[in-house]
């Protein structure tokens, strides 16, 4: 179970471009269908389908699809 400071920062690493959820899952332990379904009950209808459709088949949300000189998770402004 999360915390509301977890499901908070999960949706907004979830939202980022960069972020893929790979990182989401070594940090959360939440792979990519359990993040859908929390974007699924934490968003609107059409907030939930804007961002679906914004990371379906998006290189950087999905490490197999990422180009191979790209070896971190944290983008360079990120603490920790």
């Amino acid at each position: 179970m999360l915390t509301d400071a977890e499901r908070d920062r999960v949706i907004q690493m979830a939202w980022e471009d960069r972020t893929p959820f790979e990182a989401i899952e070594v940090q959360f332990q939440l792979n990519e269908s359990a993040v859908v379904a929390l974007m699924r009950g934490a968003l609107t209808r059409s907030s939930f389908e804007r961002w679906r459709k914004r990371v379906t088949g998006r290189g950087t949300k999905h490490k197999a699809l990422r180009s191979s000189e790209v070896v971190r998770f944290k983008s360079y402004d990120q603490k920790g």
